[in-house]
């Protein structure tokens, strides 16, 4: 009796331990700047609660806040009582009025970045080096790759692609463009870099409400032309040329065509500077045709031959329209035991999809009586609204009856490791690469 009465006035002298949660409520009353609360309509706030990074205009009920928020401020979003479920950077131009960049969650677990995009920015960038370098990139074989991929390193609208001691950053988000110069400080820090290029994707931020008048392309350091090595293949390619400059998101299946194309013929459609067919190359194919519509595209493509040393009777590029060079052949009755069909974007937008698939149908009915019986096409859509759409596979088979060919699916893959995908933005999902068996 005597012990628990003992243990029972230890126990009261001891302090008691009381746990503080820091909410987003806290800190943005905390702020010297008043932060506006983009409120949520009743049935929507579980949509945003399960990680969805985009907040559009029919989803908000209302927006409190004076004066109101403008394009890029920081902004709260709350369900319909009034509580904070997350926080963003508002657009009062685009579809998308906030780019969720932290939920409450987080901010619970930790603070620090809570309504500060400096810091966050730091974070997400050391997340996506971290998570490249487990990848193992870069490497001795390898040193062109996608270092930031918008919603799937969480920060949406923002893409950054490193070649060797070059870095292209793509913007395609008022934020970005604000934060700008923070975002170059970033990137500037990485050792290795000594040279980036700012390429603002005037379409999308004219629909930001961005003035296309003060967007321009900013380059510091040397970046004429730049020569770098994926799978130990070497490439000169041009910033004047596509997207970054490269797509380094079909690196894994050009290593693939590497591996299955030892003494095979192989036509290489749409080849932009050679990639696929380069491969096919070094692959010991025995007869290697490339065919596109640019010439500085072919210009390159023809540098990567000597690049590589290749010989030039083995490989060869064709200055023609796809379509134009797809019937001759046929004509003439012509067959390679692998066709590569890599055309650029032919649905940009859903409203298109329809006759993008008509577009996809005949390329790849023509593609297919080029392939030779039991042998392989890998045929790729890079337009997000095909591959979202879940319809590739049946517009192929629709070109395989056009055709009078019999298909079967063998592989099918999409963009590289280094261009990750947010779940709760599938929309991030934009390259389909098909290998089908043609009998």
């Amino acid at each position: 009796m005597l012990l628990s009465s003992r243990l029972t006035r230890c126990l009261a002298l001891q302090p008691a331990t009381t746990t503080t949660t820091t909410t987003l409520q806290d800190i943005a009353s905390n702020q010297a700047k008043g932060v506006a609360k983009v409120i949520l309509k009743k049935g929507k706030t579980q949509l945003f609660r399960d990680g969805s990074p985009m907040v559009y205009s029919g989803a908000i009920d209302s927006i409190i806040g004076r004066p109101p928020p403008k394009t890029g401020d920081v902004v709260l979003v709350a369900d319909g009582t009034q509580k904070p479920i997350g926080w963003g950077l508002y657009n009062s131009c685009s579809m998308f009025c906030v780019r969720l960049m932290q939920l409450e969650e987080e901010v619970a677990g930790d603070p620090s970045c809570a309504l500060n995009v400096e810091k966050l920015l730091e974070t997400r960038i050391d997340a996506a080096i971290s998570l490249r370098k487990n990848l193992g990139l870069p490497s001795a074989n390898t040193n062109a790759y996608r270092l930031v991929n918008s919603e799937g390193d969480r920060l949406s609208g923002l893409i950054v692609d490193v070649f060797g001691d070059l870095a292209v950053i793509a913007s395609s988000a008022a934020w970005v463009e604000k934060y700008k110069e923070h975002i170059k400080k970033c990137i500037s820090g990485l050792n290795v870099i000594n040279s980036i290029v700012w390429r603002p994707s005037t379409d999308i931020l004219k629909e930001e409400g961005l003035d296309l008048a003060d967007l321009a392309q900013e380059v510091s350091g040397s970046t004429e032309r730049v020569k770098v090595v994926e799978n130990g293949i070497s490439y000169m390619i041009s910033l004047d040329g596509q997207k970054t400059g490269f797509y380094a998101d079909q690196r894994e299946n050009r290593h693939f065509i590497s591996t299955i194309c030892d003494g095979k013929k192989v036509l290489d459609m749409c080849c932009y500077t050679g990639g696929f067919a380069l491969n096919a190359a070094c692959g010991h194919a025995l007869d290697v045709t490339g065919v596109d519509s640019s010439s500085p595209a072919l210009e390159l493509a023809n540098q990567n031959i000597v690049l590589n040393n290749l010989d030039q009777e083995r490989i060869s590029f064709l200055k023609q329209d796809a379509t134009s060079f797809m019937k001759n052949a046929a004509s003439r009755n012509e067959v390679w035991d692998i066709v590569i069909l890599d055309p650029p974007k032919l649905a940009p937008r859903r409203k298109v999809l329809q006759s993008a698939s008509g577009m996809y149908r005949n390329l790849n009915s023509l593609a297919m009586r080029l392939t030779k019986p039991g042998g392989f096409l890998m045929t790729c859509s890079c337009s997000g609204a095909m591959t979202q759409s879940g319809q590739f596979l049946p517009v192929l088979q629709g070109a395989a009856s056009m055709a009078g060919r019999k298909i079967t699916l063998v592989r099918q893959s999409g963009a590289a490791c280094d261009h990750p995908v947010d779940p709760s933005y599938p929309e991030g999902a934009y390259l389909t690469n098909i290998l089908l068996r043609v009998v």
